[in-house]
């Protein structure tokens, strides 16, 4: 590209970016506006002890910072089980197995058309205790098997769309079904499959503040016990909605540079 076509380019964008600047700063004196105008004692600087302070022996992160990190490994071992889940089942439905394809499609249509909140309810209160789960690892289970539900039709969609010469070229060789799929499917279809994989990360952090009905210590029950302790309902949702922002921020990100990256590679 020539430089005279990537000034164009700049000078093209210049307009958005200032509409898009007037318009976050009229977004901003409307919340100011708003804010001063209720008359709100606000009290930010007790949000802090929440967040973390500084002692003698280093840094303390407080409720909420502890709150994220629990956050984080639920949705790190969601995610890994939604992913187990959800090729398992995409595999089933293209299987030879009749009975293997009703269990996939009975599976994903079950968990797509009932709310995720009664999904919980159930996994903790019968499946838990059958299984000898906390109140953690119930609410991985079921985090994984309602996001893995969505997974296996990510998956789906990836074998679909690898190219049916491949497929054959995998008969031709004479490769069994396992190995067709272990050397030759899966490594092409996980090019396609990774950037919708990421997103479903992205809403797994979302859906995870669901789970604080059955008191998991996450980000959300960290707000609302500080809450609870403070009376301060403003100040700590707002802390928690920008927690929650930042790391949604960054993983959506993430999902961005590389679907655009897996983009020049198919190029």
């Amino acid at each position: 590209m020539s430089d005279a076509v990537r000034g164009g380019a700049r000078r093209g964008r210049l307009p958005d970016l200032l509409a898009y600047a007037a318009l976050m700063a009229l977004l901003a004196a409307l919340l100011w506006r708003g804010a001063t105008g209720l008359g709100y004692d606000w009290q930010w600087h007790r949000v802090l002890r929440y967040l973390g302070a500084w002692h003698e022996g280093g840094f303390v992160p407080g409720t909420l910072l502890r709150g994220t990190v629990v956050t984080l490994q639920l949705v790190g071992a969601a995610f890994a089980l939604t992913v187990a889940f959800g090729l398992a089942s995409a595999l089933l439905a293209r299987g030879p197995s009749s009975v293997g394809r009703w269990l996939a499609r009975g599976y994903v249509e079950l968990v797509r058309n009932t709310p995720l909140l009664i999904q919980v309810y159930l996994v903790y209160f019968a499946l838990g205790p059958l299984l000898g789960l906390d109140r953690f690892w119930a609410a991985v289970l079921a985090l994984a098997l309602f996001e893995g539900a969505f997974a296996a039709e990510v998956f789906r969609a990836g074998l679909d769309g690898v190219e049916r010469g491949q497929w054959e070229a995998a008969a031709m060789l004479s490769l069994s079904p396992r190995d067709t799929y272990a050397h030759v499917v899966l490594p092409q279809a996980v090019q396609l499959v990774l950037p919708p994989l990421v997103n479903l990360a992205v809403a797994l952090v979302k859906h995870s503040a669901i789970v604080s009905v059955i008191a998991v210590a996450e980000l959300t029950t960290a707000g609302r016990n500080a809450v609870s302790e403070t009376f301060l309902a403003f100040e700590i949702w707002f802390a928690v909605a920008g927690i929650y922002l930042v790391l949604i921020t960054a993983m959506s990100a993430g999902a961005r540079a590389l679907e655009a990256r897996m983009r020049r590679g198919v190029r």
